[in-house]
């Protein structure tokens, strides 16, 4: 059954209600006794709620339904004689809808937003289950002493949630999954396997029928040739047959497509994946996860590190501080003379030895084997819009879906690093790319380039990390680059607001240690090859007190000490800056005006680097980033070409970051590429969401758990989706981010259907392309508010 098939079955499903004669005031009244209007149920799908609350002009209101308006008070639909209203005044925080398409009359008490004012968006960057800790912010209203209202609407993050379970009612042994019947495999436990061996038994009783969807061809065979889960595959009748053996005896046979299995061989990685690179194999994990791989650069660096730390910490905590800019310049060759003399005073004798002391502290420095300026070069530019580390929604499939629609760089879902110098399997698994994310991006020369960038070796992936150490970042770094040679750059995580993630001094907490930050930094730099290290921040931790500024400046120039002692900058190829503070989090709008402050004064440090003129305390130009010119990012509230090429204009910044703006509207970065607004029907939007359901069965599996995991993340991309308000629908231009609709309906029943924020809705949409969920599984949205109507039912 194709796409087409599917809507308009969908559309015959959900239309069940006759439509209302209104030609005269006596058939009204009869109409009206005959069938009295119906209230709204929260079982209801958002297409019967709408067409309800048009029809019959019935509304839920705190859980009460409102008497309908006779029909001579219902909202008439536009025509020849009835006018369109004029435009209304843009109201600040809502979504400017044209008229006609709300669904409560103009001046009702109900015209409020419908999803509510608030969206906790820790999602975005870097809040997951894995960090599963509770705000005490989400349980205000649970307090001791305080009586939950089932009918409030809830509000605040749905902690510890889960997702039930995805399996067979009778689990096949794997020594027959892949085999045919007449010759398995031998089972290492025999007899006292307690898993189905009886094929036939297993495919009648023990598993759900085949789906239809995709045309009932197996995604995963259409790419390999053959399908490496065999019966256990939901698709398995489109690569099997039963053959009728010499004997008269029928088999159950696998099929292979022996061409396309050949070609794919070639190219699979060793967990045997398609298309797919940085996959680590399960025995370097193994060695990981027993301290068996080793790391002789950190290893070193740590060593020089805490060898100078003593002789670090008694020379500069007793010492005065001096600015960078006038790090010991000499007036009028006053000094030089008195040295020459022999004529030198307490003070000139004072510095005379701290220059000596400073000499002999750069004698003890270990070289690394790669300096920042021998790195390998990135370029950021208009042409290269980036995609964000994004959470939980930021997977193998999500991304690959952007790079089709035009996103020129990507970052993996934020992993922290002490899992990963474990070896745990789902850690690695963040790093794993799709064979698109490692061609180069556009490359159209609009922006600076660093002297000896080729985009012939540049890549479109790059990984993100957590580390609260130094020691620990260094090792990750060094391990990464050995094991995942794809890597356009890796970048230090200084954004994540999680609170678990920020109690451990990791995320946003390395903004209030920018010492500590620095050297990380720089440990990040000496173990890493020729991969480039960046980093992302925020405005601060704190509202109203930005420490981002300085904290860039320590990282272009070097800090105190670091020039001091004659250590060097950090050597970042780039900094992103997402104009938020931890505090502030995703409320409120994202602080341009201080991201273009910012990118002014990384100009300016440019100018204040040529000014140094002591050829001792100078950086070492091996010690900056490329030809010194670190790349600055914008990040925050892009939703549109609009805002993109805005912000490129006004803040100056190199490129800029998008994140929730591509989970709402993927083709974001097809916006920014043809430069104008795409105003996209639903059925493309749906086949969007097919192509996602494809690439997640390719990715994770066509088996049982392979589809719960498809839908899993597909409905956590819904639960952004959702928010989307076609271009067509608005009255004012440009979309704002912030912004939250009334009450709409679509243009037609999907449209309405895909603007559902019920989770029960979102589910539907997944069963068109991975059939109906599994009895066992769950789904609780990652915000209250999305689940009140169920949680109103009870």
């Amino acid at each position: 059954m194709d796409l087409k098939q599917h809507l308009l079955a969908f559309r015959d499903k959900l239309r069940g209600e006759e439509t209302v004669d209104q030609s005269s005031t006596m058939a009204e009244q009869l109409v009206d006794s005959a069938n009295p209007a119906q209230p709204i149920m929260p079982e209801h799908s958002a297409v019967t709620k709408a067409e309800n609350i048009q029809r019959n002009g019935a509304i839920a209101e705190g859980g009460e339904i409102v008497e309908p308006m006779s029909p001579r008070k219902r909202v008439k639909p536009l025509n020849e004689e009835n006018e369109p209203p004029t435009p209304s005044k843009r109201q600040k925080g809502v979504a400017p809808i044209k008229a006609e398409y709300l669904l409560h009359p103009s001046g009702s008490q109900s015209g409020e937003a419908r999803r509510g004012a608030e969206h906790d968006d820790d999602a975005a960057e870097a809040a997951d289950d894995r960090y599963s800790k509770g705000d005490s912010r989400d349980n205000r209203q649970n307090r001791k002493g305080n009586k939950k209202d089932k009918n409030k609407k809830q509000k605040g993050q749905n902690t510890s949630r889960t997702f039930g379970s995805s399996h067979d009612k009778l689990q096949l042994c794997n020594s027959r999954a892949s085999s045919n019947e007449f010759s398995p495999k031998d089972c290492p436990f025999g007899d006292r396997c307690r898993l189905a061996h009886d094929l036939r038994k297993y495919l009648q009783d023990g598993r759900r029928e085949d789906l239809a969807t995709f045309g009932g061809q197996c995604p995963v065979y259409e790419a390999r040739g053959f399908c490496n889960l065999g019966w256990k595959c939901r698709f398995h009748s489109s690569h099997s047959e039963e053959r009728e053996s010499e004997d008269g005896r029928k088999e159950l046979v696998l099929l292979e497509d022996e061409a396309r299995k050949a070609e794919f061989m070639k190219t699979c990685g060793p967990e045997g994946e398609a298309g797919v690179v940085n996959v680590v194999s399960k025995e370097e994990k193994i060695n990981l996860s027993k301290r068996k791989t080793q790391t002789p650069r950190s290893d070193a660096y740590i060593k020089w590190t805490n060898t100078n730390l003593d002789v670090d910490r008694d020379r500069f905590d007793n010492r005065p501080k001096k600015d960078n800019s006038s790090i010991i310049k000499e007036e009028d060759g006053e000094s030089s003379t008195k040295q020459e003399s022999g004529e030198l005073g307490p003070k000139e004798e004072e510095d005379a030895t701290m220059q000596q002391e400073d000499a002999d502290n750069r004698a003890q420095y270990v070289e690394a084997p790669f300096r920042p300026s021998e790195k390998r070069r990135i370029y950021y530019g208009p042409e290269t819009p980036v995609l964000a580390p994004l959470t939980t929604q930021g997977n193998l499939p999500f991304r690959r879906l952007c790079v089709e629609l035009g996103a020129q760089v990507t970052w993996s879902e934020m992993a922290m690093g002490l899992p990963l110098l474990q070896g745990e399997r789902g850690e690695w698994a963040l790093m794993k790319a799709h064979e698109s994310e490692i061609q180069a991006p556009k490359f159209l020369q609009k922006n600076t380039v660093v002297q000896g960038y080729d985009n012939a070796k540049d890549l479109k992936f790059g990984a993100q990390v957590a580390a609260n150490k130094p020691w620990l970042a260094t090792k990750v770094v060094e391990v990464l680059t050995a094991l995942c040679p794809n890597l356009r750059a890796i970048d230090l995580n200084c954004g994540c607001p999680i609170n678990l993630v920020c109690e451990q001094g990791s995320g946003s907490a390395l903004l209030d240690n920018p010492s500590k930050l620095e050297n990380t930094l720089r440990g990040m730099n000496y173990v890493s090859n020729e991969t480039p290290i960046t980093v992302k921040i925020r405005m601060g931790t704190k509202d109203n007190d930005p420490k981002a500024h300085k904290l860039i400046k320590r990282l272009v120039l070097g800090g105190y000490e670091a020039v001091e002692s004659g250590r060097g900058t950090a050597g970042v190829a780039a900094i992103t800056l997402h104009g938020r503070s931890k505090q502030q989090r995703y409320t409120r709008s994202a602080d341009w005006s201080y991201i273009a402050e910012c990118s002014a004064l990384i100009n300016r440090l440019k100018r204040e680097k040529s000014e140094q003129s002591d050829t001792v305390k100078e950086t070492d130009p091996r010690d900056l980033a490329p030809n010194g010119h670190v790349y600055f990012v914008g990040n925050g509230d892009c939703y549109s070409h609009v805002d993109y090429y805005s912000h490129l204009e006004n803040a100056k910044v190199d490129s800029v970051m998008v994140a929730r703006g591509a989970l709402i509207k993927p083709w974001i970065f097809e916006e920014i590429e043809a430069g104008q607004y795409l105003d996209k029907s639903a059925s493309e939007r749906l086949s969007y969401v097919e192509k996602f359901a494809k690439y997640g069965l390719q990715t994770w599996g066509s088996d049982e758990m392979g589809i719960g995991t498809t839908r899993r993340f597909l409905l956590e991309w819904l639960s952004f989706a959702y928010r989307y308000v076609p271009v067509g629908l608005l009255e004012h231009l440009p979309p704002n981010i912030q912004d939250r609709p009334p009450a709409f309906k679509g243009r037609d029943d999907l449209e309405t259907l895909l603007a559902s924020g019920n989770y029960k809705d979102w589910i539907k949409i997944s069963e068109m392309f991975l059939g109906p969920a599994h009895p066992n599984f769950k789904f609780e949205p990652k915000h209250k508010s999305n689940s009140y109507e169920i949680e109103a039912e009870g």
